[in-house]
């Protein structure tokens, strides 16, 4: 038999094989490299203030525009937020407390502690934001002075503005207060030797008292609605005295991240962002001071007033 007459096997055609096996291998490589991100993702592993864990702040009034611009600067910094909105401050402290949130942002130290020393925790300021002086406005007096002895000032009946209305009224001449006040003095403070009296109303109240009393505290959040602006106070606390500094708005954060870089440089973010701090003091209203305290002197202030709240 001659060997012309044995059929030849064409050659093996390997180049798609082997394209089909690299496909097949990239396919699995992509499907795996997904599954490994959104597992990671999913369990808190991706790094915080990524996109895929953004760094949670609670707010009270996320629709204030100063916010978005704040998100934005966050986010040319490489910082992924997420900004959660509370209607109801009882709420906020809470799911910082529970791990819902990394941050707040929408209280003073005094507020901080009265939680902390109620509940049992310990959250703690990282960073200033602003204080707001609370003022004493009147339809019929243009001046501290011209109020005559004798008659009625109203002030908000709430715990935390009560208080710090006594004290306004304190620095203003008006009254006098046992022991010489403090942060949780009550009406019952009120000496007899006070040139006026003084009345407590629902803080939304207040401003309609005006036709009616002497002259009244205004909670920040009424004095637009008045049709007043931070101007027309006749007396007001002083954001620069020691006294005012459990009243300074601040960032809090969970005890375990007091130092937590990242945190503190959204703090730092959020005080040296021009559009945002300027953003802050016009929806305030003008009554807005920002400020600039030390954490460790925000700490220390905590300590004091849950030290004196607690005896």
């Amino acid at each position: 038999m001659s060997d012309q007459n044995v059929p030849v096997k064409p050659p093996r055609r390997r180049g798609p094989i082997i394209a089909a096996i690299i496909a097949a291998v990239v396919v699995v490589a992509v499907v795996v490299t997904i599954v490994i991100v959104s597992v990671a993702n999913s369990n808190g592993t991706a790094a915080k203030g990524s996109a895929g864990n953004p760094v949670k702040i609670g707010v009270v009034g996320a629709s204030d525009p100063y916010w978005d611009t704040y998100k934005q600067a966050a986010a040319d910094a490489g910082i992924s937020i997420e900004l959660v909105d509370f209607t109801d401050y009882a709420q906020v402290n809470p799911a910082l407390t529970s791990g819902d949130l990394d941050l707040n942002q929408f209280q003073h130290i005094i507020y901080l502690a009265q939680y902390n020393t109620s509940a049992g925790e310990d959250l703690v300021p990282i960073g200033s934001t602003a204080i707001y002086p609370l003022g004493l406005y009147s339809k019929k007096y243009d001046s501290v002075d011209a109020i005559p002895d004798g008659s009625t000032v109203a002030i908000p009946n709430d715990a935390s503005n009560l208080a710090r209305g006594l004290l306004v009224l304190q620095s203003a001449g008006l009254v006098e207060l046992k022991d010489g006040g403090s942060p949780f003095s009550t009406i019952d403070d009120v000496l007899d030797t006070s040139r006026v009296n003084v009345t407590t109303l629902d803080a939304n109240l207040t401003p309609t008292s005006l036709d009616d009393v002497a002259a009244a505290i205004i909670n920040n959040d009424y004095v637009e609605d008045a049709g007043l602006t931070a101007d027309d106070a006749i007396a007001q606390d002083d954001p620069s005295d020691p006294s005012a500094t459990p009243y300074i708005n601040i960032f809090a954060a969970r005890s375990e991240d007091a130092d937590n870089a990242l945190y503190l440089q959204l703090v730092q973010i959020f005080q040296d962002t021009q559009a945002v701090t300027d953003g802050l003091i016009e929806t305030s209203g003008g009554t807005g001071v920002l400020v600039k305290t030390s954490a460790a002197d925000l700490q220390a202030s905590l300590e004091e007033v849950e030290a004196e709240i607690t005896g």
